[in-house]
């Protein structure tokens, strides 16, 4: 099926490509009927090599705390993913992966924003993508801030952590994720999802 034309484009952005160290692979998905909307950080190496959005361990984390199967993640008549970075950014000296760059924000949130007009619940995951879309609503830091995740309902918005194996430790020293949030959102996105195309 032929993407819309807004998808095509970013699909075919190469406004960063002097700044990626692997070159311009936009990974993202969508229809205007999408219901949910999942804002990430960056693609990683596996990413960039399939073109496919959190198709990585990191997704295999995400799927398990939405109780979603692969085909209803992957189904972009209801299922909107993006992310703060389109492409992958390259590794910073420490090992991890550079920020995302500014570019995608600046050039294609709005219009993707507008784009999908039907969302009606946002995933924010990482500080990156909370400090973008809460701005000063978001609280001292991720942690604060993803505990605070009924405070940002009446926007629409869901905000996670990063689901990284990083990400362990945090999960461990803070209970509260797997007891009290993550019902809550698989709750949310199944009534999200339940009548959507």
């Amino acid at each position: 099926m032929r993407s819309p034309g807004l998808l095509s484009e970013i699909r075919a952005c190469t406004i960063c490509k002097d700044h990626l160290p692997l070159g311009p692979r936009p990974a993202l998905q969508g229809q205007k009927s999408a219901r949910l909307r999942i804002i990430g950080q960056a693609p990683g190496t596996r990413v960039h090599e399939t073109g496919i959005p959190w198709n990585d361990p990191s997704g295999n984390v995400l799927r398990g705390w939405l109780k979603m199967t692969r085909d209803d993640f992957y189904d972009p008549a209801r299922v909107a993913i993006t992310s703060m970075s389109f492409c992958y950014p390259g590794r910073d000296r420490n090992g991890g992966d550079r920020p995302p760059l500014p570019a995608c924000a600046a050039s294609w949130h709005g219009p993707l924003t507008a784009y999908f007009e039907n969302v009606r619940l946002i995933l924010l995951i990482g500080a990156y993508a909370q400090r973008h879309y809460l701005g000063p609503r978001m609280k001292g830091n991720m942690t604060e801030t993803v505990r605070a995740w009924r405070d940002y309902a009446d926007g629409g918005f869901f905000v996670l952590p990063h689901p990284s194996w990083r990400n362990l430790g945090w999960q461990k020293r803070n209970p509260w994720f797997a007891e009290d949030l993550l019902p809550a959102l698989r709750k949310k996105v199944k009534a999200i999802l339940k009548n959507a195309a």
